[in-house]
């Protein structure tokens, strides 16, 4: 089973290139972020016609997630698109099972910058997260909790760790907060694989940041304990981030063994 994330930062856009990507890769169940399309919108015939049934949470303009899943895999069940304590009218959390697995699909919130107040409210949203996934891996240890993190794990995932210091994306208060996550039972699928840095899922579009590799991983799949022994390839497929009006995200990929 192939299972992917990737921040299309508008579907409405990128589309295109969603649809090239899911027939080259293949991938069996696929998180989405930064759909930025009403409901109504969602392209529903044109995923069906792909051989994907999509479940969605969305909103114009802004934020918006999706989850994908190949039709033969069969409906999505026990979707949840919000969660107790989180007082939120973004729509950033989208979580469903299929195929034998609980997924959670994940758009953290940025923060803007350290001391503003929307860091305070994202360090907030990752309490209350913190204590949904909780329950979730709980009641399925078969977790996977994938998405657009806005957090640099550590400083492998930084292009320049001085330059980027202790800011937005990289505050230890943020990791801190990852930590939390992760110690739940939950583990980097990309780090099972790959220990060395150098290895990005975000570049920036201004600065030729992609050709001289600047940018961050911050698109992570996370797996519960049960899965690890499973999990046979991780991965990051910069190929989407050169075609033409790309995503600032690429896709980021996990293969399990489900035998």
């Amino acid at each position: 089973m192939k299972i992917a994330s990737w921040n299309v930062n508008s579907l409405k856009v990128r589309l295109p290139q969603l649809l090239q990507w899911l027939a080259d890769a293949r991938p069996d169940i696929v998180a989405l972020q930064e759909t930025k399309l009403e409901d109504a919108k969602f392209p529903v015939a044109e995923l069906a016609a792909a051989g994907y049934r999509a479940v969605f949470s969305g909103q114009k303009t802004y934020n918006g997630v999706a989850l994908l899943a190949r039709a033969e895999l069969g409906d999505f069940a026990d979707v949840v698109t919000d969660i107790p304590g989180l007082d939120d009218p973004q729509r950033r959390i989208l979580a469903a099972s299929i195929g034998g697995l609980r997924v959670v699909d994940l758009y953290v919130v940025n923060g803007k910058a350290v001391g503003d107040e929307k860091y305070a409210y994202k360090l907030h949203w990752l309490a209350r997260v913190h204590a949904f996934l909780a329950g979730e891996i709980a009641r399925d240890p078969k977790l996977v909790v994938l998405g657009d993190f806005n957090i640099a794990p550590d400083d492998r995932d930084v292009h320049d760790p001085v330059a980027w210091g202790e800011d937005i994306l990289c505050s230890p208060p943020e990791r801190a907060a990852l930590k939390a996550i992760t110690d739940l039972g939950l583990h980097d699928s990309f780090r099972l694989f790959q220990s060395e840095g150098g290895h990005f899922s975000w570049w920036d579009y201004r600065q030729a940041a992609f050709r001289r590799n600047m940018g961050l991983r911050i698109d992570l799949i996370l797996l519960g304990e049960a899965l690890k022994p499973a999990a046979v390839a991780a991965a990051i497929d910069r190929e989407p981030r050169r075609w033409e009006r790309p995503s600032d995200h690429t896709p980021v990929t996990l293969e399990l063994d489900t035998q």
